[in-house]
């Protein structure tokens, strides 16, 4: 999945005045620089329930968007930190009554606007491979690492989303990735 180009912070300012408007193209060119990273998030996390917490991620972000301040960087910190909310919401409700699973019905429509086969495949097989191996960490440091690496927020938007100290995102972090170096290189 290529990740969409950088904009300007006036480019993103433009886009986030049309999608409040209800300009349906500028809310997708949103939708298509956060949600990649979302997922991935999500995924590593809450593996069964990813899509479905993006979606509820995604609602609460139609509903508040006109309340939301700030750049393209303080908009992805918000929109993680409602994923991390609605993700815990849904351990919670699958606590209290299990899901059944129910496999998605596949179409003749998705070969049509598939990408090319082999490069989707080496993609998602790498970055499998990532997710399985940050996976191998204790949660709070996978959390951080998803956070700053995958999602590409900054420390201290991290901090917020996780409610600990920048320090302790940091620290985090750093042992994360120490832990993950040592793995590799014992591969």
């Amino acid at each position: 999945m290529p990740i969409p180009q950088r904009v300007t912070a006036s480019e993103f300012a433009q886009l986030l005045v049309l999608a409040r408007a209800g300009d349906q193209a500028a809310f997708s060119e949103i939708f298509d620089r956060t949600q990649p990273a979302l997922l991935r998030y999500l995924r590593s996390l809450a593996p069964d329930a990813a899509e479905d917490i993006a979606s509820e991620t995604w609602l609460s972000v139609v509903r508040d968007l006109r309340s939301f301040t700030g750049d393209e960087k303080a908009f992805r910190g918000w929109v993680f930190t409602i994923g991390r909310h609605r993700m815990v919401d849904a351990h919670r409700a699958n606590v209290r009554r299990p899901a059944v699973a129910v496999a998605e019905p596949h179409t003749a429509s998705d070969a049509a606007i598939a990408p090319d086969t082999a490069q989707v495949v080496v993609e998602r097989a790498e970055t499998r491979r990532a997710l399985a191996l940050i996976a191998t960490l204790p949660p709070d440091q996978a959390e951080a690492i998803l956070l700053r690496v995958v999602a590409g927020l900054e420390v201290a938007q991290v901090a917020r989303v996780m409610s600990r100290s920048p320090g302790a995102v940091r620290v985090l972090t750093h042992r994360g990735l120490k832990t993950l170096a040592a793995r590799i290189v014992s591969v």
